[in-house]
């Protein structure tokens, strides 16, 4: 968990006084934003192309209850209806199209390692050893993974009031022995996190996150889960051997 850079506040400040002075709204095009990613173009329903794809990874915690905003690089209803969220979400027009307010929005969200403002990398990696390798499948792919889910925790975070959350991720096969954690489990691919927080109950985290991408949630009243939420994106992993299924199991909490 991490404060909001002051550098970044600023520059979020001068790029909206830009697209306001030029007239630039929803259907400009973007300007150079940082080190991570610019987008060229307006996007909208029916486009497809990389660009499509990097936006389905930093909205894919805002497709709604038990939905899945598939990270395919098609801008299809479930991408639009995840942007029109988004931009509810932070104040701007929810008209599903990603212009310039929707993508100074995300510039303003990001480090230059593509990572969201409030999570990192650093604090995702193993909680043994450090690194991304280790399991089942490559650190690059492992790393991908767990940028999706910061940006998923990053939705949680500001639908809970942008209230500090503290988390925990990826484990390789030897730690996650260590801790006795699940042969299967999902943070052997980069795809959970462990969540808790001063701020909120337990319950109150599990609640919320139905509502952003994880088809995975355990908390209290699940064995062993009961000082944490247990949130994961076991429906989009194509890489456990598994059928690609929901699993919402925290008894205590009413899910």
């Amino acid at each position: 968990m991490r404060s909001f850079p002051a550098s970044r506040a600023v520059l979020a400040l001068m790029l909206t006084l830009a697209a306001t002075v030029f007239g630039v709204g929803a259907t400009g095009s973007a300007a150079y934003a940082d080190g991570c990613y610019t987008w060229g173009r307006q996007l909208s329903q029916g486009m497809s192309g990389d660009d499509v794809r990097q936006l389905q990874i930093r909205v894919a915690g805002w497709g709604g209850y038990r939905t899945v905003v598939a990270v395919d690089g098609v801008y299809g209803t479930g991408t639009a209806n995840a942007v029109k969220r988004f931009q509810a979400a932070y104040g701007l027009s929810a008209d599903g199209i990603a212009g310039t307010q929707t993508f100074n929005k995300i510039y303003s969200l990001q480090d230059d390692d593509c990572s969201p403002i409030h999570f990192s990398f650093a604090e995702m990696d193993d909680v043994c050893y450090g690194g991304f390798s280790g399991g089942p499948i490559s650190a690059a792919a492992t790393k991908a993974n767990i940028l999706r889910t910061m940006w998923k925790l990053e939705a949680l975070r500001h639908a809970l009031g942008d209230k500090p959350l503290s988390v925990r991720g990826f484990r390789g096969h030897t730690c996650n022995s260590q801790i006795g954690g699940a042969s299967n489990s999902q943070h052997l691919y980069g795809t959970a996190a462990d969540i808790w927080s001063s701020s909120f109950t337990l319950c109150t985290i599990g609640k919320q996150a139905r509502y952003h991408g994880f088809s995975g949630i355990l908390g209290p009243g699940y064995p062993d889960h009961d000082d944490h939420i247990h949130a994961d994106s076991r429906y989009e992993n194509n890489d456990d051997g598994a059928t690609n299924t929901w699993s919402w199991v925290a008894p205590n909490c009413g899910i």
